[in-house]
Formats: structure tokens, sequence, C-alpha cells
């Protein structure tokens, strides 16, 4: 196949290439398709079998698991969050100065609710509750259920920890584990004998954490604030105790300049106001909430109440539907319909405060002027949900129809009368032919990665909740990144983190 050289090419790009066209590269030792090119294997298990995802270390590698918000309150190995050398010991100063002053306060806040809310999350020490397929518990008031995760921290069990929070969070956070414990095994980031009930790194101590529970505040019958008023807070990171390899290990403790780092932060002198801790209501029983406690703190910072109705939840009757829903109100401009497609249990905070993202959009530009004319998607099981993939996709806009389609391990595009097929061999001739000084390893990865991600497709992950079907957007991210990974070799693993400069 050769790729056209006029405008008017269905992939956009002059040569052929897609918009914004490639780095220039070097052409590299072993070309895609040539002796010496060894096609990737795609990882155990395969697709289609339960999904599963991992904690980061350092530098997050592709496909972190479930929700990948800000990272507040946590220690991060080679960079302290609130401004100390690497390795430093004693106590955290807040963002802006000494005492906090000004809007290091509020950034303090929220980082306080997160740490305590996900730190544990955060290191892959809660494997072990999952492992054991215990049953969440709640607690039967929202600060009995603040107060019942402050003590998983007071005793040290991270693992505890996790089984505090709304089982419809912590499912998101739990369900993409399996698999990519073992592709990260497959690349060699983690050692064969890591054991997932044994995975540390982190440790989370709190002390004396007291509840002015007469200021709690319930906002329905599902949603309630704690107010954390007192107590201490120490965080302590122990590169050493992590499952990696000891190449990895290495590496990770070069960056980071110390293997170890603690930071204490007291709750009562460096917070001006009560800490705002989210709880919410499932079934007959309350947890502590990630997704209510960041966006509380939100609403607080903005000066706003959250709203008396929510969006109501309206799902599809199937999970290709669901998907075609979602396309049809993006294109659209059609934000509440987007709303009522997400999951009312993992995404309930966007129905909570969706009247106000609403309010906020209107005066945008609603519809594209474009519309989809055409979507054929195929689905397969993933863990937690059903992964629809988009086989083949039609947009009508201005008077002109461009189709794009799965055809095999290729892509084929049709616009203005003309059809070219792009496949992966043609990726990594693209890059060689537009190198510069790009290791031959790096061209590898790239041939790789295309290779790998067009077999697979992309696929939006939807789930089921009363028999109605809903698009996931926290585990079609997880998905995606699990696409890159399980394209990856172990060199290819290895060359991606050194050219980001691992």
């Amino acid at each position: 196949m050769t790729t056209p050289s006029d405008p008017g090419s269905p992939w956009g790009g002059p040569g052929g290439h897609p918009q914004g066209g490639y780095p220039q590269q070097t052409p590299p030792a072993q070309p895609y398709g040539q002796p010496g090119y060894a096609a990737p294997q795609y990882g155990t298990p395969q697709h289609g079998a339960p999904q599963h995802g991992t904690p980061q270390y350092g530098t997050a590698p592709y496909g972190s698991p479930g929700y990948a918000g800000p990272q507040y309150g946590q220690p991060q190995y080679g960079t302290d969050p609130y401004g100390r050398p690497p390795g430093g010991q004693g106590t955290m100063t807040p963002v802006g100065g000494p005492g906090g002053q000004g809007t290091g306060k509020r950034g303090l806040v929220i980082g306080l609710v997160v740490a305590l809310v996900v730190a544990a999350g955060a290191v892959g020490s809660y494997f072990a509750f999952f492992r054991q397929n215990s049953v969440a518990a709640g607690s039967e008031s929202p600060t009995e259920a603040v107060r019942t995760l402050a003590s998983s921290f007071e005793g040290g069990d991270l693992a505890g920890t996790l089984s505090t929070l709304a089982p419809s969070e912590a499912t998101l956070l739990t369900d993409p584990l399996d698999e990519a414990v073992s592709e990260y095994q497959r690349l060699g980031l983690f050692s064969d004998d890591a054991d997932p009930n044994q995975l540390g790194g982190l440790t989370v101590k709190a002390e004396n954490l007291r509840f002015d529970e007469s200021a709690e505040e319930r906002l329905n019958d599902h949603l309630a604030i704690t107010k954390l008023t007192g107590g201490t807070l120490t965080l302590e990171a122990d590169l050493n105790k992590l499952p990696v390899t000891p190449e990895y290990k290495r590496q990770l403790i070069a960056e980071a300049g110390s293997a170890r780092d603690t930071a204490t932060i007291d709750i009562a002198e460096e917070a001006d106001e009560p800490i705002r801790i989210a709880a919410v209501k499932e079934g007959d029983e309350w947890y502590p909430s990630l997704f209510y406690t960041i966006a509380d703190n939100i609403l607080q910072e903005e000066g706003a109440d959250w709203p008396a109705q929510p969006v109501p939840a309206e799902g599809a009757d199937t999970p290709a539907q669901a998907l075609r829903d979602m396309v049809d109100a993006a294109v659209a401009g059609d934000l509440e319909r987007v709303i009522q497609l997400l999951p009312p249990d993992e995404m309930g905070v966007l129905h909570d405060a969706g009247p106000l993202l609403l309010d906020a959009a209107a005066d945008v530009e609603g519809a594209s002027g474009a519309e989809v004319t055409d979507l054929q998607t195929e689905t397969s099981d993933v863990e937690g949900g059903t992964r629809v993939t988009v086989t083949s996709v039609t947009v009508a806009a201005e008077g002109t129809t461009f189709t794009v389609a799965k055809d095999g391990g290729c892509y084929r595009a049709e616009a203005q009368g003309k059809s070219e097929q792009l496949c992966p061999d043609d990726i990594a001739r693209l890059a060689a032919e537009d190198s510069g000084d790009m290791p031959p390893q790096v061209l590898q990865m790239i041939a790789n990665l295309g290779d790998g991600v067009m077999k697979q497709g992309i696929g939006v992950v939807t789930t089921e909740v009363d028999g109605k079907h809903y698009v996931s957007p926290v585990r079609t991210v997880t998905e995606l990144g699990m696409t890159v990974v399980r394209s990856l070799t172990p060199e290819d693993f290895r060359a991606m983190l050194e050219s980001d400069g691992f």
C-alpha cells in the first residue's frame, strides 16, 4: 500500500500522515516486518478474560486503574508536593508558605481529605482485602463511616482501608487489578514472586483524629458532609518495599534521591476550618466517598451549593446502544443526555452536581454541525462491565462523508471518493522515514504499539445498573491504558520509560 500524497487524503495530512505529522527520527536497525522483528504478544490473560489493573509507583506507566485524579497529600518519589527536597524529613509546610496563608489553606484541606480517603489505593496494599473476597463494611451514620476509615489508618491496616470506601468507587480501583499485575510482571516491572497480598511502599498513620459530629451536614437522603477538626497524619514512603524488580527499583531510588521520605501534618495547626469529608449511603449503610469529597471541596471553593435535584440516570437497553446514544449526545452538544448516560452508582456525583454543570455550560456552543450516520460495534466481556469496540464509524459534516473502519489488524479510511488502508507496518515505515535521531528501540516500540492497538481496536466500557446500560468513563480510561500495555514488549516498556527520562 502507498499512502496518498495529496491534501485530499482520507488520513488528513500530507503524505498520508495523520494530522500533526511525526517527529523527525532515524531508521530503525530492524524495520518492522524484517528479520529480527518479533511481533508482540499481548500478555496473559488474553483480552476477554477478567481484566484488572495496578497502582503505579514513581513514574506512572500506562494503564493506571480507576480514577486518576490529582494525587493530593501523597508523598511523591523524587518530588515533595510541598516543596521540600527529596528525602527530607519532618513536618510538611502547606502550599502558600509557612502558616498556610492565602489559597494554600484550601489546597491543604483538599490534600488532607484525599490523603485520608485514598492513600491506601495509591500504593496497592489494599490487594489483600479483595483477595480475601470480603464484603465492604459500611456504618450506621456518616461520621461513624469516616471514623471507621480513620481507625483503619490508625491501625496501620491499609488493606482494610479500602473496605470502608463506597463499594461503587472501590470496585473502580480493584476490578482492573489482576490483569495489570500480570502484565507488569510480563513487562519486567513487577518481580515474578511479587505477592499481591504483601505489596507495600506507603505507611499512613493517623493519631487522635477528632470530628465535630454536631456540625455534620445531611445534604440529602444519600449524601452527608462530616467535619474533621484535629489530629495528625504521618505519611512515610519506602521505595525499598516496592515489589518491583531490582533494575527498576534502583532507577526509582536514584530518581528520588532517597529510598525513604516522611511527612507529618497537624490538622488543627494547618487547617483554619474543619476539613469536609463526604459520606454516601449505598444500600442501608454509609461509606466515605472520594468523588463526593473532591466535588464538595470544589463547590466550597467556588461558593456554590449542592443542587436540590440531580440529573436523573437514563440508560440504554444494550451496551452498544449506550455508546451510540453517548456519541449522538456528544456530537449534538447535549450535556444533559451525556450525564444521563453515566452510571448512577460510579458517577453518582456527576448526576448530583449535574444541574450546576448544565448551568455552567449554558453559554457554550452546542451542536458540532456533524452527524454520525453509522456506528458499528462488537462487544466482549471485561471485569466489571462490557467492552464495546468500534469497528466502523461514518461521520457526515459540511457535505462530506468520512468513514473509518477496522479491517483485520488495519484501519481503512474513505473520504471524497478515496479509500486507503493504514496498517501497523505503515506506521512503522512512516516513523522511520521521518526519523531524525530517535533510537531504534523507540521506533520498534512505536511499531509494536501500533500493531497491538490496531489489532485490539479502541473500546469503550459500559456497565449495567438495574437492567440499563451506561458508559463508564473511568473504566474506559483504564481499558484504553491496558490496551497500550498489552501491546508492549519488555524491551518496549524499558524504551518508553527511558525516553521519558525515567
